[in-house]
């Protein structure tokens, strides 16, 4: 359904150009779930946000790629296009609710404002689906609560506010940036359960970006992890979390807390992410690798992507994929 070839986006500010999105490539099919994890900065939502044109021009730019999606080019598609698609083939649902609502608006209209542009329904049968589609995502009371404002509202319920509305046409591809971060474990199981009712019932494919590892092991059919601006592994669900190659996808899932020891320290990444205004000549992941050998990180070019095992690519730096 989507296919994303050589991705690369670019912020060209007073201090530079920050490398924010570099030769990403990936696929997603229909009724899958596609994971792209890790940390903040990597490029996680960038390369999301680039395919739907919502990138700030200037100071974006998207230097080069293909998004292909049925047929058409989402990189190089009109502004006309790409409002045809986005919110009704193609929805998201953002990651901070809080400045994602418009404050000045019911909740009643900002529902039925997509139905209106995309569907061309108005009036009762809009507000109906409206108040159904905050029934489907936990909201109690819907009939009332839909003439709410979004200050009425606590952060969690927000959030369910904004899946409801990504939902609410039943778009072809969910991209979901981090979607559950402010929801309790319940309500979490509940949006999660929601999203793989649309997969089935209507075969919707999802982009799931997060951080919660956790999540990730439990919807997800295939896993990219991204690391300044790359993928630096790309795997199976199950052969990610059962092999991991890559010295950072390691490190990753050392740090989750559930796999220590009750009283032990919890394992942390040292250092910080790279500066993506001034990249290094090679590996990115060089002065933070303790899990691998660092002494024998390449250092004149970047690692390339490469198919180590049948279906399970990671970046051909040795010092990454020593164990």
């Amino acid at each position: 359904m989507l296919d994303v070839k050589n991705l690369t986006t670019r912020f060209h500010t007073r201090n530079g150009v920050v490398h924010a999105v570099e030769d990403v490539s990936f696929a997603v099919d229909s009724g899958e779930t596609l994971g792209i994890v890790g940390e903040s900065g990597s490029g996680k939502s960038v390369s999301c946000y680039s395919l739907l044109g919502l990138i700030p021009q200037p100071p974006g730019r998207i230097h080069s790629g293909v998004a292909s999606f049925d047929g058409i080019d989402l990189l190089s598609a009109s502004d006309k296009e790409l409002r045809g698609i986005r919110g009704k083939r193609i929805s998201m649902i953002f990651q901070d609710p809080m400045t994602s609502l418009n404050p000045y608006m019911r909740i009643r209209d900002q529902l039925t404002e997509p139905l209106e542009l995309h569907l061309g329904m108005k009036g009762k049968p809009a507000e109906a689906r409206a108040i159904e589609a905050l029934e489907e995502v936990g909201i109690p009371d819907a009939a009332s609560r839909i003439g709410s404002y979004p200050h009425e509202f606590s952060g969690g319920m927000r959030q369910r506010v904004m899946i409801a509305m990504a939902l609410i046409t039943r778009p072809e591809l969910l991209i979901c940036d981090e979607p559950t971060t402010a929801l309790d474990v319940t309500v979490q199981k509940q949006v999660l359960d929601l999203i793989r009712d649309r997969q089935k019932d209507l075969g919707t494919a999802v982009v799931f970006i997060t951080h919660d590892l956790e999540v990730v092991s439990q919807v997800c059919d295939h896993v990219n992890v991204m690391y300044a601006g790359r993928i630096v592994e790309s795997a199976t669900r199950k052969e990610l979390f059962a092999n991991p190659l890559h010295a950072y996808t390691r490190s990753l899932l050392q740090s989750i807390p559930a796999r220590h020891q009750k009283g032990e320290e919890l394992y942390t990444i040292p250092g910080l992410p790279p500066d993506m205004s001034n990249p290094p000549a090679g590996c990115a992941f060089q002065p933070r690798n303790r899990i691998g050998n660092s002494d024998a990180c390449l250092m004149d070019r970047s690692p390339q992507l490469k198919e180590i095992q049948p279906g399970h690519y990671a970046q051909d730096c040795p010092g990454c994929l020593a164990s």
